[in-house]
């Protein structure tokens, strides 16, 4: 795909919204519009998760699912890309289900309503989908919301993975290749100050290999 001109639309949290950026300029979205000419329009909500929420959130934002915000995108684009799931993991509280799931209540269920509802929205445009990146304390039993955990975040990248696959949407897997791991301390130091939210630099890693991504379809 030659990106010049192309119209891209961004559906996903925070690290979307420009968390952990120094400005919206140095989003990993925003480098592909002043780098390489793409026309880029981001849906990034800081908080929000891939599956329905069943107890409330103290901010009511955060609940606002991704497939619920489908309808507010711009009509007609060339490629939609979808960066979400670390939410889900981190202080959601919806199980994860099972493949067969076509409800919104559970991760397996909301991918599958997502990834439909996108691909009837934009029937022209590739879909892309990212996976989360490391994060720290992703192998823990309780979450941030003080939930026990139904998975550890790998799980929910292999979920990802798996449901992207049935749909034949093509997956940049940034928990295996963005070399992001705020395990590592001076890793995390260089491109994940906060454990969760790419810096500069680690917004411009994520451009650099979606970029390479995207030339490829």
């Amino acid at each position: 795909m030659d990106l010049k001109g192309k119209k891209i639309l961004f559906l996903g949290d925070s690290i979307t919204e420009g968390w952990g950026a120094s400005s919206i300029e140095k989003t990993y979205w925003s480098l592909l519009s002043s780098v390489d000419g793409a026309a880029v329009r981001a849906y990034g909500i800081g908080g929000t998760r891939i599956a329905r929420q069943i107890v409330p959130s103290c901010e009511p934002k955060y609940d606002r699912n991704f497939v619920s915000r489908v309808g507010e995108m711009e009509n007609g684009a060339d490629c939609v890309v979808v960066f979400g799931g670390t939410n889900d993991y981190g202080h959601g509280d919806a199980p994860l289900g099972s493949f067969d799931d076509r409800t919104d209540s559970t991760f397996y269920g909301a991918l599958h309503s997502l990834f439909l509802a996108l691909l009837q929205k934009y029937p022209e445009a590739r879909i892309v989908v990212m996976t989360p990146l490391h994060r720290e304390r992703e192998n823990c039993l309780v979450n941030e919301a003080g939930v026990r955990n139904v998975g550890t975040l790998s799980d929910y990248v292999r979920i990802i993975k798996e449901v992207a696959r049935h749909y034949a949407l093509p997956v940049l897997d940034l928990y295996s290749l963005s070399g992001i791991q705020p395990d590592v301390p001076f890793l995390r130091e260089r491109y994940a100050p906060d454990g969760l939210h790419p810096n500069d630099s680690g917004h411009e890693r994520i451009y650099a290999l979606l970029r390479e991504f995207l030339r490829t379809l």
